[in-house]
């Protein structure tokens, strides 16, 4: 089946070259308002059957906080979403001008909190020390010339032991229109064990 007029030109917006100089920018709130919102993989998965049909949803948390811009997230298959299968917290901070890093913590018991994007206030009832940073698996993004971020854990320092992994990547491109993100699992010998294998996910941002 084609793709849509629409999904090839989003696509087209990821894949084209850009400038890879950095813009001197220490704005974490235009980040975070790209990033939150509900997003879904639908178009991929109708264009291409190695895609499934996701929903990725984040919202901000704790906004009276100082120490940075948090994110509730949480990702389900469209057909469970009463059921994700992960869920994280983000922290978004600002590391110098034009780039940006986003932590990543675990929930204890976060099925708990399936569903929580819903609401106004989400995670009112946890603070930050409840959360598990995981580290080695922070996200440094870099702000583009065309106002797009991206970015990518570093080597080998995410560790992962889902289906006999040893350590995860994660890449993303951020930008209007929605978000392409590529996490793979790899074991001992560098070999993919999880994770899309043509690219990544494309999530549309749902108006």
């Amino acid at each position: 089946m084609r793709c849509s007029i629409s999904l090839v030109m989003f696509l087209f917006a990821l894949a084209s070259p850009k400038s890879f100089s950095q813009v001197k920018s220490t704005d974490t709130e235009r980040l975070i308002k790209m990033m939150e919102g509900s997003f879904s993989s639908e178009e991929q998965s109708v264009s291409d059957s190695g895609y499934y049909d996701i929903r990725l949803h984040m919202k901000r948390i704790w906004p009276e906080r100082s120490d940075g811009k948090w994110l509730y997230v949480e990702q389900a298959v469209a057909s469970m979403q009463d059921k994700p299968y992960r869920q994280r917290v983000y922290k978004i901070t600002n590391t110098y001008e034009g780039r940006f890093e986003s932590a990543v913590f675990t929930l204890k018991d976060p099925a708990r909190f399936a569903g929580e994007w819903k609401s106004e206030n989400p995670l009112s009832g946890v603070t930050p020390d409840s959360l598990e940073m995981r580290g080695g698996c922070s996200v440094i993004l870099t702000l583009m010339n065309d106002g797009s971020y991206e970015g990518s854990t570093t080597g080998k320092e995410c560790q992962s032991d889902l289906r006999g992994a040893k350590y995860a990547t994660s890449e993303v491109i951020i930008t209007d229109e929605g978000i392409k993100s590529w996490d793979r699992g790899y074991d001992e010998n560098d070999r993919q064990v999880w994770g899309a294998e043509k690219g990544g996910y494309i999530f549309k941002k749902i108006k």
